[in-house]
């Protein structure tokens, strides 16, 4: 019995580590998606297996490598994991980016073909500023609704930001998710540098300020609608269960089933 509670708790560990892991176009967690199809914990061998898989058989591939690249990363950090094997179900190139990720081999040699010579980096590059873009207007928005004036915005400190206490979900979720990459970009620095400037650096102003976020508004919008693509193909596809909003719970876990919190779709666990 303890041995099985100890797999129980080692499975949600695993689960929360890929609640970290997000879409990268959609910058949603993966968990949230509905992606994560099994989870497999082998205390003795200390490893672990995650299987999931895609809305479509032709997502694009650079997306289904650098989700099966992040899983197999975060879960690799977990103490107790000596080898981490990821799966990639129902996908054109599925053994393409399970081989690749699974033996360590770059993404421009996984598909020289496809990529044009383009890095792994350069893509997580492209879609981390989408992730920027729409976490910042969410951000923004929230304090125009709270009353802050466009010259309270452009002059804001990130101490000050740290100050501000929303109570809509979506600005109380993003805040914390735009100021830790705002940080790790090297954008802010400091308690006392602006809370807002653009993915290039640049100090925000007020006459420019309207049109900015009329410029995040059309990301945003693009974005959502692939959310809801990608939601609305999934469900067609795969025609599955939605769970509780408080995820998985232990009796998932006993009878191997763990669906994914929030989203059509289901997901195993055995250990």
């Amino acid at each position: 019995m303890f041995l099985k509670l100890q797999e129980t708790e080692q499975a949600n560990a695993v689960w929360e580590c890929l609640e970290h892991v997000t879409d990268p176009e959609l910058d949603e967690p993966v968990t949230d998606m509905g992606f994560i199809e099994r989870i497999s914990v082998d205390p003795q061998q200390k490893r672990v297996e995650v299987e999931f898989r895609l809305p479509t058989y032709w997502c694009s591939p650079n997306f289904a490598f650098l989700m099966a690249f992040d899983i197999r990363s975060a879960v690799s950090t977990l103490p107790w994991v000596n080898h981490v094997n990821v799966t990639l179900n129902d996908h054109c190139f599925a053994d393409r980016v399970n081989d690749g990720v699974n033996g360590n081999h770059e993404f421009s040699d996984v598909f020289a073909d496809y990529c044009d010579g383009e890095n792994l980096d350069a893509v997580r590059l492209k879609f981390l500023e989408k992730a920027f873009i729409r976490r910042q207007e969410t951000v923004l928005l929230g304090l125009e609704a709270k009353g802050y004036s466009g010259a309270d915005i452009v002059n804001m400190t990130l101490e000050t930001l740290d100050a501000v206490h929303f109570t809509g979900c979506e600005e109380a979720k993003q805040k914390p998710r735009y100021r830790s990459l705002l940080v790790s970009r090297g954008l802010a620095t400091g308690l006392h540098d602006p809370a807002f400037v653009t993915w290039e650096g640049d100090r925000l102003t007020i006459d420019g300020l309207r049109g900015y976020l009329a410029t995040l508004r059309g990301v945003r919008i693009n974005m959502e609608f692939s959310g809801a693509l990608c939601r609305g193909l999934q469900s067609t596809r795969y025609k599955e269960v939605e769970i509780g909003k408080d995820g998985p719970t232990l009796i998932d876990f006993i009878l191997h089933r763990v669906p994914p919190k929030g989203a059509g779709g289901k997901s195993g666990v055995t250990t």
